[in-house]
């Protein structure tokens, strides 16, 4: 998610402007990210320093409103300037502000040393630690992002694009699946977000029997997701059951839905269903979602001869590839599926909002 999103979410929060439904599923996400979490926590406290300091200026603003009364009303009278020097005069004239400021100056340092001491000996040494790391991180951040828009206004231009079609996220670690017959056209092979963001991407195992595709995101500049919010079916799905597509069948993220219209695929081919659904060449390895937020297929194929009719690899697909994959190379064992959905309680275009994030368009040359 885009920090400034993040950053207006962690707000909303913390005003309690959510609704019992969001704040639900964001305290969820929270307990689960530390890096939200922390989030949250920095951020409170940021708010409780700019309320502090809002109300030592208006404190500050009362003391000058006092005082400009009790001198019009003869109650107090201005110090006689009687000095030659000019700096004797300035600090004459000056010296109840300079005063003021060092009060407050002094009260501010206090109050921020009080602050200091207060939340180290409640989360003690190690998570002051980890506040230091965060905000360091933080920085390093903020010049990735400076240093990509260098790159951007340096005239590098985004690589030409042969072939389009559709991924989605199988692991927040950059993993995704898509169709195997849509790589095999592609040398190059990059990862476009729906902000227009691009990252480099390699095949790691295809299988054109299932026609899928499971690619990895190279680019050290992609973000890592903590929790995807659907979940991969693992068993068969039901003749008329309703769900929903999200693809690229053009340069921006496109909505379907249908329903499942025969419980396989093309010449009775039982690894796949046929769906009564519109869909267009970018579909391609698009999510087939249902209502429960979770995927019961991948789009492989539409039906030339029969208008409307297509055809979607089922989801269990998706875990016998990582089997293969996994037993191919020990490394890839870290691939975690997500196997819980946080879409089931939305209405369908909070789902969509929801998985728009995790939907990328695959296109190489």
């Amino acid at each position: 998610m885009d920090d400034i999103l993040l950053l207006e979410e962690v707000e909303s929060y913390l005003r309690g402007e959510m609704t019992p439904e969001e704040k639900n599923l964001f305290e969820r996400r929270r307990k689960n990210d530390a890096e939200l979490d922390q989030l949250v926590v920095e951020h409170t406290y940021f708010l409780q320093g700019m309320e502090t300091f809002g109300s030592i200026k208006t404190f500050k603003h009362s003391l000058t409103e006092v005082e400009a009364q009790l001198i019009s009303e003869g109650l107090i009278g201005l110090t006689p300037l009687n000095g030659k020097a000019k700096i004797i005069f300035l600090w004459k004239k000056h010296k109840r502000n300079i005063a003021v400021a060092a009060s407050i100056a002094g009260f501010i340092s206090i109050l921020a040393s009080g602050i200091l001491v207060t939340y180290t000996r409640k989360f003690g040494n190690e998570n002051y630690r980890v506040l230091v790391d965060q905000l360091n991180k933080t920085n390093r951040e903020v010049n990735k992002l400076k240093s990509k828009d260098a790159i951007e206004n340096a005239g590098i231009e985004k690589p030409e694009v042969d072939f389009r079609a559709t991924g989605f996220l199988i692991d927040g670690k950059g993993y995704l699946i898509t169709n195997a017959h849509v790589i095999s056209r592609m040398k190059n092979i990059y990862i476009e977000n729906r902000k227009g963001d691009f990252y480099k991407a390699v095949a790691l195992y295809s299988d054109k029997e299932v026609d899928l595709a499971i690619l990895k995101i190279t680019d050290t500049t992609f973000k890592a997701v903590g929790n995807l919010p659907f979940s991969i079916k693992k068993g068969n799905s039901e003749l008329g059951e309703q769900f929903f597509t999200l693809g690229f069948p053009r340069n921006e993220i496109v909505y379907g839905e249908g329903y499942l219209s025969a419980e396989s695929g093309s010449d009775g081919d039982s690894s796949a269903y046929q769906l009564n659904v519109s869909a267009n060449p970018g579909n391609s390895g698009g999510p087939v979602i249902n209502g429960k937020g979770e995927i019961i297929g991948i789009i492989t194929a539409k039906d030339a001869k029969a208008d409307g009719v297509v055809y979607a690899a089922k989801s269990r697909n998706i875990l016998t590839l990582l089997d293969k994959l996994k037993k191919m190379d020990d490394q890839y064992q870290v691939i975690k599926t997500p196997n819980k959905t946080d879409l089931k309680k939305l209405d369908r275009v909070h789902q969509v909002k929801k998985m728009e994030e995790y939907v990328f368009m695959v296109v190489g040359n």
